[in-house]
C-alpha cells in the first residue's frame, strides 16, 4: 500500500495529505473528544494501557512531515509517551463553564508538529467526575476509524479493562465490531467505485468544468460522476448569517444533555423516517430557534451542511486513514413546524442516498492532496463557501465500555471545519443515549451552550407535536400546519 523511502519513512496517502494541508489558523484539523468517567484511572496504569493498545497502531508513533520532497509519515526517534498524556486540574469551580473553556482552548491550539499529532488530557477534578479529553489530527484517521481505536482501548468489562492488551482485546473485538455493524451500513459499492474512479476524477473534473456538455452525452457512471462534480462546484454559495461570516482563530465548544435513543427510534418508526432524519431535523430547529432569539430572521433560509459518508467496509477501519466522502445536505432553517422539517430532511436524505456526491468529494480530496497549495486553497475556499456547517453522526457501541478500570458514562467529540466554514455539529450514539456537540468560531457565536441546549428541546417539541395529532404513518397537511 505504501512506498517506503527508508526504514522509518513511508509516503502519505493523497487524501490524508489533503487533511494535513487543510489546516489554517482559523480551522485546525483536529478531532477533539471527551469521555466522562465514573472514577479516576490510575495515571501510570493508563499510560501503560495507551502504550500497549493505542500505540499498537504504529501510525501514532509517527510524525506527519510535509516539505519540499513530499508528504510522508516518519518514526519519531525521540518519542516520549508522557509528552502526549497530561494530567489537568481545572481552576475555579471546575464546573461546566470551566471544562468548556478548557476544551475550547485545546480546540483552538495547534498540536506540536515536531511530534506525532495526538494528545490525551486527564481532567482530574471536574465536578461531575473525571474526564478524558483527546486530540487527534484528522490526517491520521476519520471518525469511523477512530471509533475502532476507541474500541481497542476499552473493554465491556471493568476488570478486563485493567489488564488490556491487543491479544486479550482481540477476544472481544468481534463482539464489539458486531455492535457497530448493527448501526453502521457502510456504502461498500460506493467504496469499490471510489477506489476505481478516484484517480480519474481530477481529469474528469477538469473536462466537466471546461466542457459541461460532456455530462449530457451519456448516462455512464463516469458521466454521472462528472455531473456530480460539476454540480458540486457550481452550487450557489450559502447565504451570510450569524452562522457564516468572517472567522477568527478561536473556537468555542459545547455539549448538550443526552436524549434517550429508544425515544428517537420510536419517533422514527412512527413517522416512517430514520433516526438520522429525526436528529437532523431537530438540529435544524435548534439553529432556527437560536436565530430568532438573537433577532436574526431565519424565514426563507436554507443552509447546507457537509456530511461525511463512510466509504469502506467497517472491518477495514482499523487500518486508519481517511476513507469517506462528503455530501451536501440542505437544512430547512426557515421551517417552523417540526413535522414539516422532518418531512423535508427525510426527502433530502433519500435523494442523497441515490447520488454519487460522496465518491466525487473523495476523489476531489485526493486531487487536492496532489495540487499546489494555491490551487488547493482556491478549491477549498470555493467548496466551503457552499456550506455553513459540518455535520457528522458517528455510531458508538450500545453497551457500557470501561477504560483502565473506569466506566465511560458519556462520550462526546467535535469535528474540525475547513476553508470558510466556522461551525461543526456532532451527533454520537452510545449506550442507549444520543449526544450532541457543537463547536463554532467565536466571531460567529460566543455562547454555543445556548445553541446546543436547544437540540434536546426541539426533540421534545417534535414529541409534543406528535402527541397532539393521531398518526397513521403518513404526513397529512392538517398535521403539518403549526398549532
Amino acid at each position: 500500500m505504501f512506498n517506503y523511502f527508508d526504514n522509518d519513512k513511508e509516503s502519505m496517502r493523497k487524501v490524508d495529505t489533503a487533511w494535513l494541508r487543510m489546516e489554517s489558523p482559523s480551522n485546525l484539523m483536529m478531532i477533539t473528544g471527551m469521555m466522562f468517567l465514573d472514577n479516576l484511572p490510575e495515571y501510570h496504569a493508563f499510560v501503560e494501557m495507551v502504550e500497549k493498545n493505542f500505540l499498537s497502531y504504529r501510525r501514532f508513533k509517527q510524525k506527519a512531515v510535509i516539505n519540499s520532497t513530499g508528504t510522508y509519515w516518519q518514526d519519531d526517534e525521540f518519542f516520549d509517551i508522557k509528552g502526549h498524556i497530561r494530567r489537568v486540574a481545572l481552576p475555579g469551580n471546575a464546573d461546566y463553564a470551566e471544562l468548556q473553556d478548557f476544551v475550547s482552548d485545546l480546540a483552538s491550539s495547534p498540536l506540536d508538529k515536531s511530534k506525532p499529532l495526538w494528545q490525551f488530557h486527564i481532567v482530574e477534578n471536574y465536578q461531575e467526575g473525571p474526564v478524558l479529553v483527546s486530540r487527534i489530527h484528522h490526517c491520521y484517521a476519520d471518525g469511523i476509524a477512530l471509533i475502532q481505536v476507541l474500541l481497542s482501548m476499552t473493554s465491556a468489562s471493568r476488570e478486563r479493562s485493567l489488564d488490556l492488551s491487543p491479544e486479550s482485546n482481540n477476544k472481544e473485538y468481534h463482539r464489539k465490531l458486531g455492535m457497530l455493524k448493527k448501526v453502521v451500513n457502510p456504502a461498500k459499492k460506493q467504496f469499490t467505485n471510489s477506489l476505481k474512479l478516484a484517480n480519474q476524477l481530477k481529469d474528469i473534473g477538469v473536462e466537466a468544468l471546461k466542457n459541461p456538455a460532456m455530462i449530457e452525452k451519456g448516462v455512464s457512471e463516469i458521466a454521472d460522476i462528472a455531473g456530480e462534480l460539476f454540480n458540486a462546484l457550481t452550487l450557489p454559495d450559502d447565504p451570510p448569517s450569524i452562522f457564516k461570516s468572517r472567522l477568527s482563530v478561536r473556537k468555542n465548544a459545547a455539549w448538550a444533555k443526552s436524549i434517550e435513543l429508544g425515544k428517537v427510534k420510536a419517533v422514527a418508526y412512527a413517522t416512517g423516517t430514520t433516526v438520522n432524519d429525526v436528529l437532523i431535523s431537530n438540529l435544524a430547529g435548534a439553529l432556527r430557534e437560536y436565530m430568532l432569539k438573537v433577532g436574526e430572521d431565519p424565514n426563507g433560509m436554507i443552509i447546507n451542511a457537509t456530511v461525511p459518508v463512510n466509504l469502506r467496509p467497517l472491518e477495514h477501519a482499523k487500518n486508519l486513514g481517511n476513507h469517506f466522502g462528503l455530501v451536501f445536505l440542505k437544512l430547512p432553517i426557515y421551517e417552523e413546524n417540526p413535522l414539516r422539517r422532518l418531512e423535508f430532511v427525510h426527502k433530502e436524505m433519500n435523494e442523497l442516498k441515490k447520488s454519487k456526491q460522496a465518491i466525487v468529494s473523495f476523489g476531489l480530496l485526493s486531487a487536492i492532496g496532489m495540487a499546489p497549495a494555491k490551487v488547493q486553497n482556491m478549491l477549498l475556499d470555493q467548496f466551503s463557501q457552499k456550506a455553513t456547517t459540518v455535520l457528522t453522526n458517528v455510531p458508538g457501541p450500545q453497551v457500557p465500555l470501561y477504560i483502565s478500570g473506569a466506566q465511560v458514562n458519556k462520550i462526546m467529540f467535535w469535528v474540525p471545519q475547513n476553508g470558510t466554514i466556522g461551525m461543526g455539529i456532532s451527533i454520537l450514539s452510545y449506550n442507549g443515549k444520543v449526544e450532541f456537540g457543537l463547536i463554532v468560531d467565536k466571531n460567529l457565536i460566543s455562547d454555543p451552550e445556548n445553541v446546543i441546549k436547544e437540540f434536546p428541546m426541539q426533540f421534545d417539541n417534535l414529541l409534543d407535536c406528535l402527541m397532539m395529532h393521531p398518526w397513521d404513518g403518513e404526513i397529512h397537511a392538517e398535521i403539518l400546519e403549526p398549532s
